[in-house]
């Protein structure tokens, strides 16, 4: 996914950067309706950016959230964004300025190439006359470069701190256009941080680091010892090619469908990739704050992608959808905020020539699975045309590792999507997970633990609705709860739980969301209180850290 920097010779499209400007004021930002007054650590971030011409928004605000988060700064503390002077139109650049509330700094050609670049690309130097532009641009603002240069989809970002107060050129730099204080630098402008926050390659086991009690991945702790058992059992097989139609005939007996209508998948992540190389949509919504990987495999495939974003309570609306999309993803229960639709909900959001996709990864979870629509041999799956259920079997089995998950749908477009999927993309082992899972035995351990993990999660939700500062989501149906830490630096809550020894999701990777929403995985009772009492305690050091 990653290219080199810069292939632009900074043409413009005819509109001088006034008119792109005045564009952005009216139209304002693709996403967000959070809009927060944040507060910096003191730290003075400069992002120096490369890029493609054109590029777009999103793969500009995606390369500098993972660069900001490698680097371990902070949106709110980037006081500039720095390129050379040929992006003076570059649209993308000027909206993540606006955006931030940060002036765009447009440096000559000749500053740049007199920096001298720890990664100079003989490709930049090539196509734009210098060795670097997004190192280059962050040197010659005066800051530190910190950590590597990051590439994304055509975007270079550095990041480096400015360590010189320019106090001798009056508050001003010398290559002009921000001004800078010894104090902790507070914005005039509301700016949506979720924004520039967001990351749709971030997921929970990147937080959960060793040394941490782990309540950032929504997995299991472990297989139980009977599969374990059959795994190790299968070992002895694994000398043959994969086999996929046992396992196939018993998802598709679990679901009371025929065996036609079931795709064996490596884990849910593959299914949204081979949905994505299957399907050609002209109108492609993802309903947001969910799991990312959907519209992170249509961007892949080269879709683009409209969002409709829920606020608090996060409860989808099939109104909100445009009536001419031809796709639709939406998550039930949705990650990360646990929401549960209602079956009849989704089934309204269905539309003849329109494919909706419901992602059930988490359904496992819910007790009797009420508002499912894979259907079970009681409860057939709904006829509804177009509709597609993605199902994983990682979370409630602990077999993250092992990747298995499928899809049901109809036959024809379950081919298609097979047509593009590798050989013995699933394995034999995971075949044999998918097998055994699906039995009596399987189907009733799993309503076993999902009736445990709902009595755990209530007990989780009452525990934390007990700490001050915190607003925890409900109703909540999955094996996680969304909550969100107030006060004046939401986002410090999260690193004081780490540097505490406890790694939770920090939800504001998520599109839609802000600054201080965190996921909490479920766990056993006495780990839940242990973390309530810790996320007290953080919410109490910030808060006493800023003088309240």
């Amino acid at each position: 996914m990653s290219t080199t920097a810069a292939s632009d010779t900074g043409a413009t499209d005819g509109r001088s950067p006034e008119e792109i400007r005045d564009r952005y004021t009216e139209i304002g930002p693709i996403t967000g309706s959070l809009h927060l007054d944040l507060q910096g650590t003191g730290d003075q971030i400069i992002v120096g950016i490369g890029s493609r011409r054109g590029v777009g928004i999103r793969d500009v605000r995606m390369a500098m959230g993972q660069a900001l988060s490698v680097a371990g700064v902070r949106a709110r503390d980037v006081i500039a964004i720095a390129t050379v002077d040929a992006k003076q139109s570059e649209e993308a650049l000027l909206e993540l300025a606006d955006v931030l509330g940060v002036p765009l700094k447009l440096l000559p050609a000749d500053v740049l190439a007199g920096q001298q670049v720890p990664n100079p690309s003989a490709t930049t130097e090539r196509l734009v006359g210098v060795p670097s532009v997004a190192e280059a641009a962050v040197l010659a603002s005066d800051a530190q470069l910190i950590g590597p240069k990051h590439t994304y989809r055509g975007v270079t970002v550095a990041v480096g701190r400015l360590l010189n107060l320019p106090s001798a050129h009056g508050g001003q730099h010398p290559h002009g256009g921000y001004g800078t204080s010894t104090e902790a630098h507070v914005y005039n402008y509301n700016y949506d941080e979720a924004y520039v926050a967001e990351d749709l390659g971030h997921h929970g086991d990147a937080e959960a680091t060793p040394g941490l009690v782990d309540l950032a991945v929504n997995v299991r702790g472990a297989a139980p010892e009977w599969l374990r058992q059959r795994l190790r059992d299968a070992v002895g097989d694994l000398a043959a090619y994969p086999d996929p139609r046992a396992a196939t005939e018993a998802v598709a007996a679990r679901h009371g469908r025929p065996a036609d209508q079931v795709l064996l998948t490596a884990g849910g992540a593959e299914a949204f990739v081979l949905l994505a190389r299957a399907l050609a949509p002209h109108r492609a919504v993802v309903v947001h704050p969910q799991f990312t990987e959907p519209e992170a495999a249509l961007l892949a495939a080269g879709h683009e992608v409209q969002r409709v974003v829920l606020a608090p309570p996060f409860q989808i609306d099939p109104g909100m959808v445009p009536d001419d999309a031809d796709l639709v993803m939406v998550g039930n229960p949705t990650n990360p905020t646990s929401v549960l639709h209602r079956a009849e909900t989704l089934i309204a959001l269905s539309r003849p020539g329109r494919v909706l996709v419901v992602d059930e990864a988490f359904m496992d979870a819910v007790p009797g699975e009420p508002q499912s629509l894979a259907g079970s041999p009681g409860r057939p799956a709904p006829d509804v045309p177009g509709l597609v259920v993605v199902r994983s079997l990682t979370k409630a089995w602990g077999l993250a590792g092992l990747r298995i998950g499928y899809l049901l749908g109809a036959p024809e477009l379950l081919r298609a999507c097979a047509a593009t999927q590798s050989l013995w993309s699933v394995n034999s082992l995971a075949l044999e997970a998918a097998r055994v899972i699906s039995t009596p035995q399987g189907l009733a351990e799993a309503e076993s633990y999902a009736a445990q993990q709902a009595a755990d999660r209530e007990h989780l939700v009452a525990t934390l609705a007990r700490v001050p500062d915190v607003e925890v989501q409900g109703p909540a149906a999955a094996p996680f709860v969304l909550l969100r830490a107030g006060g004046p630096d939401p986002a410090g809550v999260h690193q004081r739980l780490r540097a505490a020894g406890w790694a939770v999701r920090r939800a504001d990777t998520f599109p839609g969301l802000g600054s201080g929403w965190l996921r909490v995985a479920v766990r056993d009772r006495d780990t839940s209180d242990q973390f309530a009492a810790a996320l007290h305690q953080a919410v109490q050091a910030v808060q006493s850290a800023h003088g309240q």
